[in-house]
């Protein structure tokens, strides 16, 4: 049997074993198994202060001193955890241990609802799921896009469009966020310190952060007390560097795409995707990617219009865990 240790605190070079785990199911695979919630938690492990730590990681030692498997469970708000295992391949299969012992760690953290992610699911996933108790709850599209789009963003009349401004739209930013996610497991119900946290990522560029407003005429890109009460939507994107051979060119993701419910049916939502796009094509990336819940039809009919197809299928499997004793 698989031995599964808890580790609370890693060193770098923990970090550095995970990631050579994590290239090695990425060769094998061509796809990778743990996701920027799980890095993030990651890099709040290690053993330098970074406050109090509510993520878990559970590590399967090999016999060669390489890592055989790797879980890690990533707490978003309270009784709200998200899973992602990672098994070294030709290794023994640790991946329903992993599971059984990261359950259980949750239990022991006063428990709630787990997700667990695979990326590419097969039937053998399915069947892990199933034998530990979870069952299949979210399909996730990852789509693609050329760029840069032919078609422009039509902004709703008297829109006013402008960059995220750090220090000044947190507030503003997350009540419509929160609004505009309400009741989702991952972006929904997020603080402060949620967004400080992606905002001190090496990643970050607030240039590529575009806040909507309602009540404007003008093309000021100045801050004013009433954009608090006048954002109406936002699309943040992201960079992804490429990574050869697996990625051979740099990746723009929409990161976060949401509208204020008041402000839904107003065309803004087609508007910010364009938008999103185009502010990547403008720093030269040639291809476009988000994440979209395979069920959501509105928002995959907008993207298939828009001239995304499908690149991935990631599987969210789920179960509901009592606190331990």
């Amino acid at each position: 049997m698989p031995d599964v240790r808890v580790v609370d605190q890693f060193a770098p070079g923990d970090i550095d074993a995970i990631r050579k785990l994590v290239d090695a199911v990425e060769r094998t695979t061509g796809t990778a198994p743990l996701g920027e919630v799980t890095w993030l938690g990651l890099n709040e492990l290690r053993t330098t202060d970074h406050g109090p730590r509510t993520d878990v990681g559970l590590v399967v030692p090999g016999t060669d001193g390489a890592l055989d498997g790797y879980a890690h469970a990533a707490r978003h708000h309270d009784r709200e955890w998200s899973l992602e295992l990672a098994a070294r391949p030709g290794a023994p299969d640790g991946r329903f241990e992993m599971l059984q012992a990261a359950l259980a760690e949750v239990a022991q953290r006063g428990g709630g609802h787990v997700t667990m992610w695979v990326r590419e699911p097969t039937a053998d996933d399915d069947a892990l799921a199933t034998k530990g108790g979870l069952s299949r709850e979210r399909d996730l599209l990852q789509l693609r896009v050329q760029l840069p789009l032919a078609e422009r963003a039509n902004w709703p009349a008297g829109a006013r469009v402008r960059s995220f401004v750090p220090g000044a739209d947190e507030d503003a930013w997350l009540v419509v966020n929160n609004r505009a996610f309400a009741g989702h497991p991952e972006q929904g119900n997020w603080t402060v310190d949620t967004l400080l946290r992606r905002e001190a990522e090496p990643w970050f560029d607030p240039a590529g952060f575009l806040l909507a407003f309602d009540d404007a005429t003008d093309a000021t890109d100045a801050t004013d007390a009433s954009d608090a009460a006048s954002l109406a939507g936002f699309c943040w994107t992201k960079v992804h560097p490429a990574r050869v051979p697996q990625e051979p060119e740099p990746l723009g993701e929409i990161y976060v795409i949401g509208v204020d419910p008041a402000h839904q049916g107003t065309g803004l939502g087609r508007a910010l995707v364009i938008g999103g796009l185009d502010s990547l094509a403008r720093r030269g990336i040639a291809i476009g990617m988000l994440f979209v819940d395979a069920d959501n039809t509105a928002a995959v009919g907008l993207y298939t219009a828009l001239g995304f197809t499908t690149h991935r299928l990631d599987r969210a499997y789920g179960c509901e865990v009592e606190p331990g004793a």
